[in-house]
């Protein structure tokens, strides 16, 4: 392999509705990826690497996890970063792991920041708050292998490991568990009653039926109990409160991080105190900027609401940490950057990260590829070029249809595709055709640096 081309349906400007069989994991995107990474060195000991894309970050963060017992925290400046990565890295994981979407998305997980400013009255949306407490239930109970962080999201203190493992539980068929023993777990956890169950976050007990809605579930579930053992799990309708499917087993994850029986630890020290962490940096500089700046719009918001005598129930320096306090913790923490300005008459890999202790620079020239924006016969053009150079090329679909539809145009063009699955065709294609969600293309090295 030369290069990899990694591409969205909409840079070759494809839409359809045709249907194709979703495949399982294939062996020739683990290869594929794996010879990847290797060629651009994301594998590699440097501290620094330097000319990644956003989609080579994702790689790297997924790489750094595989190689890495515990929990690999990916840190990026904003929760906008956050949200690219996770759905990357998601679908490296998958293809290098061969895991399912399930379990894949236990494996990879956002912690956004908290999106809101407490000293103005208000509070994090629902979501928010579930998806922080849901990484974080992850990386305690073991779970989580990668948590993708903003910098903002690294300033609120939490609960200790074991307090938030006491607000969660999983329930399955056969679990034992009073239905009102279950109510209180889900009252710590920061459910509320309602009746009907209609909203994320609600619940209600009648008798030997519990319904609950989790936070990152599409549909709410009714838990049938016989005396003390749970019977049946069925997901139902919202509107219809009408049963829909059958489930094995529902997770309850608490919907807040904080509780008022404990002091708080920093999200770092929260990591280390579950199964160990080790952090990766995406543009160092931007997270320190955007974690200096968060902290000091809190702290003027406390000061003016203090000075309004509306005395908030913590203060800055009780639920949020500083960058001054964080920055110790991360003095191992690899950095992984697009852009490093090379240092006149140094020819050894160094940079202007060179002023760090120890620090060296692993340059890996990954560029984004083209994009056509709907011009096939360049992109047909382009793909032949590649096949000439003895590149492979990946084609990545967001769903079935696109997928079937993309290897049919290009037959139309006399070009080969066939599904990545199919590893016993992939030598004679010239595109192979994946399906998954990647937000950018990209190009690694055929001959990356040694450092």
């Amino acid at each position: 392999m030369g290069c990899l081309y990694v591409r969205n349906p909409a840079e070759a400007g494809l839409h359809t509705d045709c249907c194709m069989p979703t495949a399982s994991p294939s062996l020739t995107l683990r290869a594929l990826f794996s010879q990847a990474a290797a060629r651009a060195g994301l594998d590699a000991t440097a501290p620094v690497l330097a000319g990644l894309t956003p989609a080579a970050k994702a790689l790297a963060g997924v790489v750094s996890a595989r190689l890495q017992s515990g929990v690999t925290l990916l840190v990026a400046p904003t929760d906008k970063d956050v949200e690219q990565l996770t759905a990357d890295a998601r679908f490296f994981y998958a293809a290098l792991e061969g895991t399912s979407e399930e379990a894949t998305d236990q494996a990879v997980l956002p912690l956004p920041s908290l999106q809101v400013d407490p000293y103005r009255g208000m509070t994090p949306h629902f979501r928010v708050a579930a998806a922080r407490a849901r990484a974080l239930v992850g990386a305690a109970a073991g779970t989580a292998r990668l948590i993708v962080a903003s910098a903002g999201a690294l300033l609120p203190t939490v609960s200790p490991p074991e307090r938030l493992l006491r607000a969660a539980r999983e329930l399955r068929a056969g679990s034992e568990i009073d239905p009102q023993a279950l109510a209180d777990l889900l009252v710590d956890a920061g459910f509320t009653r309602a009746d009907p169950v209609d909203e994320h976050g609600a619940f209600a007990v009648r008798g030997g039926i519990v319904d609950v809605f989790p936070a990152s579930d599409a549909e709410p579930v009714r838990l049938e109990f016989v005396g003390d053992m749970v019977e049946t799990l069925r997901r139902f309708d919202p509107t219809t409160q009408r049963s829909t499917a059958a489930i094995d087993y529902v997770s309850i994850v608490p919907v807040r991080e904080r509780f008022d029986d404990d002091h708080g630890l920093s999200i770092l020290d929260f990591l280390s105190a579950s199964h160990g962490v080790r952090v990766v940096l995406s543009e160092r500089e931007e997270i320190e900027q955007q974690a200096r700046k968060l902290r000091d719009q809190l702290d003027a918001s406390y000061n003016e609401a203090d000075a309004r005598g509306h005395l908030a129930a913590t203060t800055p320096d009780e639920a949020f940490t500083t960058w001054d306090a964080i920055e110790p913790r991360l003095s191992s923490a690899r950095h992984i950057e697009e852009l490093a300005v090379e240092e006149e008459g140094d020819d050894h890999g160094r940079s202007a990260h060179a002023d760090r202790p120890n620090s060296r620079v692993r340059h890996v020239s990954c560029q984004p590829a083209l994009e056509f924006r709907g011009r096939a016969a360049d992109w047909i053009a382009d793909l032949r070029q590649a096949r000439q150079r003895g590149d492979t090329v990946l084609f990545v679909a967001d769903s079935p249809g696109r997928a079937e539809r993309t290897v049919e145009i290009l037959q139309e063009y006399d070009v080969l595709a066939v599904p990545a699955e199919r590893a016993e065709d992939a030598h004679h294609a010239t595109v192979l055709v994946a399906l998954g969600s990647l937000s950018h293309t990209f190009l690694p090295p055929m001959n990356p640096e040694t450092p």
